[in-house]
């Protein structure tokens, strides 16, 4: 998926919109007993309440620290996650998942960054209750990351290493085999 050309003609304007980066945590049923989604943002915002609206979705401000997202030359990036734990919902969440399955951490859960510019963004969020440029298709490619590891949990924050879905121990590629009896025409695009 490319960058949406309305986000790319924003960005190449003289005067582009901010970034607003939002983050999903997805759990699963099979791994942490809930198929739960969180949705977080770590930004500043329009209205008082805190809350981003983006495709009708409420993403609650929450201290957020993500860095490592960027591709290095031969290997796919592993991004960590710091959330704040000054609330104590992340240590609840963790609590909730180890009642159900013994000592998962989340390790597997899914997180999921998106990225809009805030011209885009949904018109509740705005005072008058409205935005002409309100667009929910209009985002950056969404990265999607599975929870390696956690690696801190404290009373301040609870930091996570994140890894892409084919990066994580056990998981192989390709999940197919493809044989020449499968695509006979493969063996003369090898020659």
């Amino acid at each position: 998926m490319s960058v949406n050309s309305a986000v790319f003609t924003s960005l190449q304007s003289i005067n582009p919109s901010a970034i607003i980066e939002l983050f999903t945590l997805q759990l699963s049923t099979a791994l942490h007993g809930a198929n739960t989604i969180y949705r977080f943002h770590s930004g500043s915002n329009l209205n008082a309440n805190g809350k981003i609206v983006w495709a009708t979705n409420e993403y609650l401000r929450f201290p957020i620290q993500a860095s490592g997202f960027a591709f290095q030359r031969g290997q796919l990036p592993r991004p960590k996650i710091t959330i704040s734990n000054a609330t104590g919902l992340i240590s609840a969440i963790l609590l909730t998942v180890n009642e159900t399955t013994t000592g998962n951490d989340l390790t597997g859960a899914t997180v999921t960054r998106i990225r809009t510019l805030a011209k885009f963004i949904d018109a509740v969020n705005f005072a008058d209750g409205t935005n002409a440029t309100a667009d929910p298709t209009a985002e950056f490619p969404q990265e999607v990351y599975a929870i390696d590891r956690k690696s801190a949990e404290t009373r301040e924050i609870v930091e996570f290493e994140l890894a892409a879905p084919t990066d994580l121990a056990g998981v192989r590629i390709p999940k197919r085999q493809c044989t020449r009896s499968i695509f006979p025409s493969i063996g003369t695009f090898i020659q």
